[in-house]
């Protein structure tokens, strides 16, 4: 069975920006032809033949390559009542996301090759049966993303031996992070980083001084202050930033700063960027899109780690987004169930769901005129990709991983609507516009929004 997807504009930052039909075979995409074109009077839809082509409209739509978040938690194994890999890979498909990434603080934590291949057989097996159980139509059908995991840079998360990295990697892993426990010691980073820079694997730095944050609940600052919770500074993020990107320049080894969400870490990765040295960033829509008066009223929705910073941190990551000092966006799903959450704030546990909500959210740049399109979809999926080592450009060989987007869509946010099994969002009630419409994954549709 062959697709052909009709009427969308194709945007593929530096490749393709233009309507175009899309053909997908056994999976990869077959040929993108001008619908416009003809020769000697046949259409030139595909050099094979075309019987069984399933045509589907997706006028009015834009048709990127597919969305690919570097950084979420899926819970699996150990917390499945937060999240199973099944219901993170439902939820990343709505969000348009054909691939993610999920850290390595599960339980057991995902320090050896048995765990990292258990992760990714679970995707596989989830994907096949979605696919044999999709009623009549199990060749367009699949219902999950793709599964790239993210290793831990020491066992148990401890920060003290390192991982067998080889081994992992062959299993599938894709990058290392002691995310969530970052590791304190520099001589064991400077090592894990020459490790990972022999394997040609990113190093994922959750930059975080924990002797400067241990207690702190919320952004130190007057809020914090008001509210009577203890708060961690910005230092205590960006000393940790300079430190990474000092062990870069000393090793020569690539560095990715996880969850940036302060001015002074901004500075730090424009500095190190302009000194030559291999540094990427990361930051989310949180970020971007609230600053700590979201806590004002003890919301543990609003409560995350790093935590929501000031107006002006809000602005300094807006402008490195803009700059190119902050490389792409990603979503740092985080679910938790109302058994961590429903607490008191200090007792509470950090983070956010974000898989269903990226999209929308980030747009909002698009439509304030801080990024066009072309560079949000570069930010969101051909930079994230190239961190990765993956070509996911919209050409003919190449597996067919498409996100389709209706940019005039307006909806709101609505924790109950989630594929996620938590509802942990601040961002109830609000109203975006850029919905996803279809996402494919390997030709399969993993997700079309109802109407």
């Amino acid at each position: 069975m062959r697709i052909k997807l009709k009427g969308a504009r194709i945007l593929d930052p530096g490749n393709i920006d233009g309507f175009r039909d899309i053909v997908i075979d056994e999976g990869k995409i077959d040929s993108i032809i001008d619908p416009n074109y003809s020769r000697d009077g046949q259409s030139c839809i595909s050099t094979h033949n075309n019987d069984n082509i399933i045509e589907i409209d997706v006028t009015g739509m834009v048709a990127v390559p597919g969305l690919i978040d570097l950084h979420v938690h899926l819970r699996e194994p150990g917390h499945e009542y937060k999240e199973t890999i099944e219901t993170g890979l439902k939820a990343a498909a709505k969000g348009g996301f054909t691939a993610v990434c999920p850290m390595p603080n599960t339980s057991p934590v995902n320090d050896n090759s048995t765990i990292t291949a258990f992760m990714v057989s679970r995707a596989k097996e989830i994907a096949n049966l979605r696919i044999s159980s999709s009623f009549n139509q199990s060749e367009l059908y699949s219902g999950v993303s793709k599964l790239y995991p993210v290793g831990a840079i020491t066992k148990g998360l401890e920060g003290e031996y390192l991982c067998e990295y080889s081994d992992m990697k062959k299993a599938g892993m894709v990058a290392i992070s002691d995310d969530g426990r970052p590791v304190q010691n520099a001589r064991v980073m400077r090592r894990a980083m020459e490790y990972a820079k022999g394997l040609g694997l990113p190093v994922i730095s959750h930059c975080e001084d924990i002797n400067l944050a241990r207690d702190g609940a919320m952004n130190e600052g007057v809020v914090a202050t008001k509210l009577g919770i203890k708060g961690i500074p910005n230092v205590s993020e960006s000393t940790i930033v300079m430190r990474d990107i000092a062990l870069a320049e000393l090793t020569g080894a690539s560095i990715h700063i996880a969850h940036v969400s302060c001015e002074e870490s901004v500075d730090a990765i424009r500095n190190g960027k302009k000194r030559g040295i291999k540094v990427t960033a990361e930051t989310a829509p949180h970020y971007f899109s609230l600053t700590e008066e979201a806590v004002s009223r003890y919301d543990t929705n609003a409560k995350m780690n790093p935590p929501l910073r000031t107006e002006r941190d809000r602005q300094a990551i807006i402008q490195g987004l803009v700059d190119g000092t902050i490389d792409i966006i990603v979503t740092d799903h985080a679910p938790h169930s109302l058994l961590e959450k429903d607490v008191e704030f200090d007792r509470a546990a950090f983070g956010i769901v974000g898989l269903e909500t990226s999209l929308g959210l980030s747009m909002k740049l698009v439509q304030d005129g801080l990024l066009s399109f072309e560079n949000l979809i570069e930010k969101m999926s051909k930079r994230p990709a190239s961190i990765l080592g993956i070509d996911n450009a919209l050409k003919a060989g190449n597996p067919a991983d498409i996100t389709i987007i209706d940019i005039d869509a307006f909806w709101s946010v609505n924790p109950k609507t989630f594929l996620s099994k938590s509802r942990n969002t601040p961002f109830t009630g609000f109203s975006l516009k850029g919905e996803v419409y279809m996402t494919i994954v390997d030709g399969k549709i993993a997700y079309q929004r109802e109407s």
